[in-house]
This record gives structure tokens, C-alpha cells and sequence, in this order.
């Protein structure tokens, strides 16, 4: 099993000071399974904190959140989401966004879950479907940029979230252990129980 520990106290103070310089609520629209912050003005929120992706990469006018990235953001009032319908725009809360999502994403739920776990331990976090899982992690404090990259600022933890009862392919598990080795990732099974509780294991691959 992995022990995450909590953030250290310069990462918690470095986290209270982000979200008071991020006073600003973004409005985002809903289009199908991701959700548009409009504007290059939402490239802080990738900047500072490393959520969505602005598009497209040089002079980017907008910036796409994946569904569980606005989940989170739209529960701690950062994003209010809103949807088109017949011209006008209609709010989307979080119990609707979260429902939209359990509908169109498998697992969203667990997925969304771990996600938030992270989120609140202080790391950053990304998808990690070309992994083989949900999410790449990086270490706490890092920001996302291009080029060269220092050793940490690389990604940290390769996570895959299950509901407990879930069962798995071991083809499917040892692929994405090695997909994670090869980028010196440490590959994490995230089990979420019945109570939403997260446990973490650390899956490593021995050779002879």
C-alpha cells in the first residue's frame, strides 16, 4: 500500500495563496463531454495551476477542461458551467454536471473521487489515457511547461481509479505498468471503497 502524505506546510501555504490570487469565478459551456472557458484570459488557470488545456498552443483563445477537471472546479465555485439550449445559456450545477458525466464517462464517479483526493493532497494532475490509466501526476509545486524538464517536473505517478469491487485484466494491468516504467513513473492502483474512501497501491514490475 502507498501512504500519500499530506502537503507540507510550504505547499498548503503556496495553495491558500493560489486560491486567493484565483478570486476570479470563469464561466465555462458544456459541449458534449468537455467543458470551453472562452477567452485568453482562462490560460491562468492552466498557468498557475495546470488545469485544462489551452488551445490552440500559441496565442490560445480558449481553454478545454476535461469533465472531471470541471467537476472539481465547478464544486469549489471556480467554474460556474453553463449549456446552450435554444440560444439561451442554462446553469449546470455540480449534482447535474456530476450526473452528466456518470452518463457519458465509465466510472466517472470513482474516477472523479481520486481525482479530487489528489487534487486536495496538493499534487497536479493530468489524464493519463495514453498510459493505459486515468491520470499522470506530478509532484506537488510543480507547473506545467514545454521544453526541458528537471527530474521532478516530470510525472511522478501513473494512477488508475477502481471502485473496490471492480475486477481487472492483468494483460491490461502489466501494459500499463510498463507504458509507466518507461517514463520512470511509479504506477498506483486507486481503490475507492463504498464510503468514498481512496487507498492507494504501489504496483511495480520485478525482472529476474
Amino acid at each position: 500500500m502507498l501512504k500519500l502524505p499530506p502537503p507540507p506546510l510550504n505547499i498548503m501555504i503556496s495553495m491558500v495563496e493560489e486560491i486567493s490570487q484565483q478570486k476570479q469565478t470563469f464561466e465555462g459551456e458544456l459541449i458534449e463531454n468537455r467543458v470551453i472557458i472562452w477567452g485568453s484570459h482562462a490560460a491562468v488557470l492552466y498557468d498557475e495551476s495546470g488545469y485544462g488545456k489551452p488551445l490552440p498552443e500559441e496565442n490560445p483563445d480558449r481553454l478545454e477542461l476535461e469533465l472531471v477537471e470541471a467537476a472539481y472546479l465547478c464544486e469549489k465555485g471556480k467554474v460556474k458551467v453553463v449549456v446552450k439550449e435554444d440560444g439561451k445559456k442554462r446553469k449546470v450545477d455540480f449534482s447535474e454536471l456530476l450526473e452528466i458525466g456518470c452518463k457519458n464517462v465509465h466510472q466517472f464517479h470513482t474516477q472523479f473521487i481520486v481525482y479530487r483526493d489528489l487534487r486536495e493532497r496538493g499534487y497536479l494532475v493530468k489524464t493519463g489515457y495514453k498510459f493505459g490509466a486515468h491520470f499522470r501526476v506530478y509532484e506537488r509545486g510543480v507547473k506545467l511547461k514545454r521544453g526541458p524538464k528537471a527530474p521532478h517536473e516530470h510525472t511522478k505517478f501513473v494512477v488508475h481509479a477502481v471502485p473496490e469491487e471492480s475486477a481487472f485484466s492483468l494483460p491490461e494491468m502489466s501494459r500499463a505498468v510498463r507504458l509507466a516504467h518507461n517514463i520512470r513513473a511509479t504506477f498506483v492502483w486507486a481503490v475507492v471503497d463504498r464510503e468514498g474512501d481512496v487507498t492507494y497501491y504501489e504496483i511495480k514490475r520485478l525482472t529476474p
